[in-house]
């Protein structure tokens, strides 16, 4: 795959604006600045404040002024998380969104293995309440009025293995499929452990434990 030169980076003197602006007052994490990295495609390392936008693909980085990279010239970065002081690192990889021909795709990774490496997109989508349809005779309520209520902050999930990324449905059925071989097992250790397959510290823990058992 041909990588376009660094050169390519765009500097800005605006930070995004447009629907993100109308966001933050709720303060979602690609929304704030972070103390981080910037790894090239050019084996450049550039550092300074870090904040992403996984919706476009884009990651920029604050200095004396403010530059954005895009997914086809960084290889990963990585930012400090405020909450925890722990790193949190993103990897630009190729991947197929809609069915269409693969892109590089920002990818956070929650948990490294051998054999099955879990990855994260993290989206802000806008939900709004049924304002109901009562006495409205032949209406279907889940077509009637809504309301804007707020916004969220979600994850999708995806697996990394045998050289390919799948996109993982939060279905406990398929947990197993994306971690084949340790049925039981794993259900023995989400039971003791009180892990549930849709939430993201409890999948890092099941993916290490998989990969563990694998070793």
């Amino acid at each position: 795959m041909k990588v376009p030169s660094i050169k390519a980076v765009i500097t800005l003197t605006l930070l995004f604006s447009g629907a993100l602006s109308l966001l933050a007052q709720n303060n979602f994490p690609s929304q704030m600045w972070y103390k981080g990295n910037i790894y090239g495609t050019d084996g450049k390392t550039y550092s300074g404040l870090v904040k992403y936008d996984l919706e476009n693909n884009l990651v920029q980085l604050q200095t004396e002024t403010i530059s954005t990279f895009t997914s086809s010239i960084v290889s990963h970065f990585e930012i400090h998380n405020k909450s925890n002081d722990g790193i949190r690192s993103f990897y630009s990889l190729p991947y197929s969104r809609n069915g269409d021909n693969e892109t590089l795709v920002f990818f956070e990774v929650l948990t490294e293995g051998n054999d099955v490496v879990l990855l994260s997109r993290e989206n802000i989508f806008t939900y709004y309440k049924d304002l109901g349809t009562k006495g409205v005779i032949g209406m279907n309520p889940r077509n009637g009025p809504k309301t804007f209520t707020g916004y969220r902050l979600a994850f999708d999930y995806y697996f990394f293995r045998n050289g390919k990324i799948e996109s993982y449905s939060l279905n406990p059925k398929d947990l197993y499929a994306m971690l084949p071989g340790h049925d039981e097992e794993i259900k023995l250790f989400m039971r003791k452990n009180g892990l549930e397959h849709d939430k993201r510290r409890d999948l890092m823990k099941i993916t290490a434990y998989y990969n563990d058992l694998q070793n």
